[in-house]
């Protein structure tokens, strides 16, 4: 999380080792420098007293002691679906391990699409900046994880435009056994789907979902948004006046991913974690509440109105707070980008303890919640909300237990992952 000015006690020690000690010590030095330079964010970032390394990162969410146990998603499979090639992905992602000494990624892109391209609204740079980070925090999180990027040539703008080209590419991973863990960054709000054609490709979606959830143990996360308790209406400009979310979080089917503001101390422990003032999250008007939340105390089903509550979890997203990421010659913070890269990630962890794929774990995660290990497992957010002023809507408060801005809190994976895999056995 620090930078550069953190590394000078701890160099002038191995300074101090090497001229005390000879050049016997050699090695011992070397290694600690690479142990503290991971917590090190590059100069470029000096700006960002906040930033966060991959390694502060693994810290703060109990990730860091499965990796040194050798749970680092070796043997799984994270595929991320998305729009256009990214030439600069694989020269990027060199810089990227290089600088936080994470061993080079095993990485493959294929575009099994052929339709012509189409960019509407211009966005392709967009787009592939959003490829390289999500990449990135893949592979921060679960080092030893296979990632699979899949391209579609049309880019997602509102409403259907691209819905179809996208769940081509969820089926075609499916087919092929690609992998069973699935990141969805992208969001369309549900005010844009409310027509019979947007019912209609909402319907093929959720039979798709639950398909790959119940019978091809596939686990999918999407974010909840980042316009907080609103949503983009038909451009990015524009945000609907009233509550609203957004799909395909909305989707019984899927993890739904959440935002906090993640501040870290010195040695990377949690100095404060609030909900992130943009973070997406309410209630679906198109999906019932579905079984698994009606786990919860009674008190807190009240505010579903019997409709499907987001998010389900969550993870930093403050684009003030977040990882460090490196695209084409600069580096900045990943924010918004981040969390379902995160939460894949740390299920890549997950299904390799398992020695299986988890497929659905949506019921494991409230069971979990409504156990005397919840507080164990998770870091209960219960400070901030995601109120929109732009858009002028009122948002939702977080609090203890399950919230509407993030979920059932931040993940602490040490203890979580080896109890979510019990709670679905």
């Amino acid at each position: 999380m620090l930078h550069s000015t953190r590394a000078l006690i701890p160099l002038l020690i191995v300074c101090l080792l090497l001229t005390a000690c000879g050049p016997a010590n050699n090695q011992t030095a070397n290694n600690q420098m690479q142990n503290f330079s991971q917590d090190v964010c590059p100069d470029a970032l000096n700006s960002m007293p906040a930033c966060i390394t991959p390694h502060a990162l693994r810290v703060a969410y109990g990730i860091e002691p499965l990796i040194e146990k050798g749970f680092t998603g070796k043997g799984q499979t994270i595929i991320d679906i998305t729009s256009f090639d990214t030439p600069s992905l694989q020269q990027d992602m060199q810089v990227f391990d290089q600088t936080f000494h994470l061993p080079p990624v095993n990485l493959q892109v294929i575009s099994p699409l052929h339709v012509p391209q189409t960019d509407p609204e211009q966005r392709i740079d967009k787009w592939r900046g959003v490829t390289v980070q999500e990449v990135e925090m893949f592979h921060a999180i679960a080092p030893g994880a296979k990632i699979i990027v899949l391209e579609s040539p049309v880019g997602e703008t509102t409403g259907t435009f691209g819905l179809p080209e996208f769940r081509q590419l969820l089926q075609y991973a499916i087919d092929n056994k690609l992998g069973n863990i699935v990141s969805v960054r992208w969001h369309v709000s549900e005010a844009t789907l409310q027509d019979a054609q947007g019912q209609q490709e909402l319907q093929k979606w959720n039979e798709l979902f639950q398909q790959g959830t119940t019978q091809d143990h596939m686990t999918y996360f999407a974010t909840s948004g980042f316009t907080g308790a609103t949503s983009d209406a038909m451009d990015d400009q524009t945000l609907v006046n009233v509550p609203t979310i957004c799909f395909p979080a909305d989707s019984p089917w899927v993890t739904s991913v959440g935002g906090t503001s993640l501040l870290l101390s010195s040695n990377d422990a949690i100095l404060s974690e609030t909900g992130w003032s943009s973070s997406g999250g309410g209630f679906s008007h198109f999906s019932q509440m579905p079984s698994y939340q009606k786990r919860l105390p009674a008190r807190v089903q009240q505010q579903f109105n019997n409709q499907r509550g987001i998010p389900d979890v969550s993870v930093d997203e403050d684009n003030t707070t977040g990882p460090a990421i490196y695209r084409q010659g600069q580096w900045q913070l990943a924010g918004s980008n981040s969390g379902t890269p995160i939460w894949a990630g740390l299920q890549a962890i997950a299904n390799q303890m398992a020695g299986h794929p988890l497929g659905f774990i949506n019921p494991g995660l409230y069971k979990l919640a409504t156990s005397a290990n919840y507080q164990q497992d998770f870091h209960d957010i219960t400070q901030g909300d995601n109120t929109n002023a732009q858009a002028g809507v009122k948002g939702y408060s977080a609090a203890a237990g399950w919230d509407p801005v993030t979920g059932l809190g931040t993940p602490n994976a040490e203890n979580l992952i080896p109890d979510l895999i019990a709670a679905l056995k």
